[in-house]
């Protein structure tokens, strides 16, 4: 059971995030004081939380009545001190610990013992906050999401000294309050912040390595990983000196592990200025006089006639009903010895398990195209191929006709391992069992928190039972065959439910 409504809720910090949260409290029929150091920037987000409310009120999303009740529940605290009759208090100050355990430190004289202390911050240890606190268990952290109001997920973080009854107490308020709590372990990033770096830091080594460009890269992630954004895009959207920051930070924070190393081209950005929209430069140009970015696309070929498929575990990626719905003539083969498909230039397409293209041509003797992962292959407008290195361009040119065939836009990136989507859905579910693995949140919440903090259409634990945990685990081990780095290692959970053919959902 949570708090009641007739429990006060304090707020410290007026910015986004703070006036976000007291406009969710308020809402949720709890009195709130907001409290900020410039006691005119609190009334200034008070006016702005009403225009809001009534806004929602023109929308049809709130009543007048309701509306009329919220807004009466927010009041301006002007200092501290004022906060004392509250039982919940939502630290949202700037992003410095020091100056939030100083806060806090301050709170635990004004406030009665059994206020409950939560803190806003999305990358500070909250053992580091609540060392040397007076009442080290009513600390834990509460991670909102911007904007507050519309993002449903909510991190409850605890520390080693937080009070279980305080944190499932904190669980249930937020789920009154119409979030969706998770449960995580206070580590660096926590959930969100800890398994996103790998969709950052997948393309940003993808660039790196040359594969395609950026716009490519991006629509491949939007139509094939059934991504809302970008993960460029997406970074020049957060701001590159902010990305890189929580990069970096939660590298350090975990000692130089490779799977968080920073990107030295996202390094040359904030060098030179480049910060994303706010710069109107970044991966892409912005502005008035910017011209759109459109993805690399093959030419039209011609198709072949007839193509050989062989009944492989491949075709559980739903490619077989399009193949299927195709005009050309497709000779299926009851053949478990042999996979992918076989077109009449003597050109094998397979599905990308991690190797290099030129790998899998040296083992079967003979040319090969390799095709990305997509997670719907029917749906999909893209689909993207790399070619071995001793692949003709006539061989290459059929691969993309058959493709196109299929009604597909056809991308030819570089010969690079896991190539664009598998290598970041790959990474990403590595992250999430390394996660569980770890005790940071279970699966479920794993789950949860990545499509409610990010908006990602499933979860990565789900990706990776969709996909087969198993084939995952074996691109990630020919991934770390090729570049020879401990980042693409397999989480040890990852590796038992290979072993198993087990899932992580049942």
């Amino acid at each position: 059971m949570g708090l009641q409504q007739s429990d006060i809720i304090g707020i410290i910090g007026a910015g986004a995030m703070g006036a976000g949260i007291a406009q969710v409290a308020a809402i949720a029929g709890h009195k709130v004081l907001l409290n900020d150091i410039n006691s005119a920037a609190a009334k200034a987000a008070l006016i702005s939380i009403e225009k809001r409310i009534l806004r929602m009120v023109e929308k049809g999303r709130l009543n007048q009545v309701d509306a009329k009740k919220s807004i009466n529940n927010l009041n301006v605290a002007n200092q501290l001190e004022d906060l004392k009759p509250a039982k919940l208090i939502i630290e949202a100050a700037v992003e410095n610990l020091n100056i939030k355990r100083d806060i806090f430190a301050k709170l635990e004289d004004i406030c009665s013992k059994d206020t409950i202390l939560s803190t806003n911050t999305s990358s500070l240890s909250i053992n580091a906050i609540a060392s040397g606190m007076q009442r080290p268990q009513n600390i834990v952290g509460l991670h909102f999401f911007n904007p507050a109001p519309i993002m449903k997920l909510v991190e409850i973080v605890s520390g080693i000294e937080t009070n279980p009854i305080i944190a499932d107490l904190l669980y249930d308020t937020a789920s009154a309050w119409g979030k969706i709590p998770v449960h995580a372990k206070s580590t660096p990033g926590f959930i969100v912040n800890r398994v996103a770096r790998a969709f950052y830091g997948e393309a940003l080594n993808l660039l790196n390595e040359n594969a395609t460009d950026a716009a490519t890269i991006d629509t491949l992630l939007k139509t094939c990983g059934g991504f809302r954004m970008g993960a460029l895009e997406l970074t020049d959207l957060i701001g590159h000196d902010v990305n890189y920051a929580v990069s970096c930070s939660v590298y350090d924070a975990y000692y130089g592990d490779a799977r968080f190393k920073p990107s030295l081209i996202q390094k040359a950005l904030v060098d030179a200025g480049r910060l994303g929209r706010k710069s109107d430069q970044g991966f892409y140009e912005y502005g008035d006089t910017a011209k759109p970015a459109n993805p690399k696309v093959a030419k039209a070929q011609q198709a072949p006639k007839s193509f050989r498929a062989y009944a492989t575990l491949s075709f559980n990626h739903n490619m077989l009903p399009l193949l299927q719905s195709s005009e050309i003539k497709m000779e299926f083969v009851e053949d478990q010895s042999k996979r992918g498909m076989l077109l009449p230039s003597g050109v094998h397409l397979f599905f990308t398990r991690g190797m290099l293209a030129t790998k899998e041509a040296a083992l079967i003797g003979a040319p090969v195209v390799l095709l990305d992962l997509a997670t719907d292959y029917v749906k999909t407008s893209h689909l993207a191929i790399a070619a071995s290195d001793c692949c003709s361009q006539d061989q290459l040119n059929q691969v993309v006709g058959l493709l196109q065939a299929l009604g597909k836009k056809v991308c030819i990136i570089d010969d690079v391992a896991g190539m664009v989507v598998m290598r970041t859905i790959a990474m990403l579910a590595n992250e999430a069992a390394d996660a569980v693995n770890q005790n940071v949140a279970n699966a479920k919440d794993v789950d949860l928190a990545m499509k409610n903090g990010v908006n990602y259409p499933k979860g990565p634990l789900e990706w990776a039972d969709q996909i087969g945990v198993s084939y995952l685990a074996n691109v990630l081990e020919n991934m770390e065959d090729v570049y020879g780095e401990t980042r693409y290692r397999v989480s040890p959970l990852m590796q038992r439910k290979a072993i198993r053919g087990a899932n992580f959902h049942d």
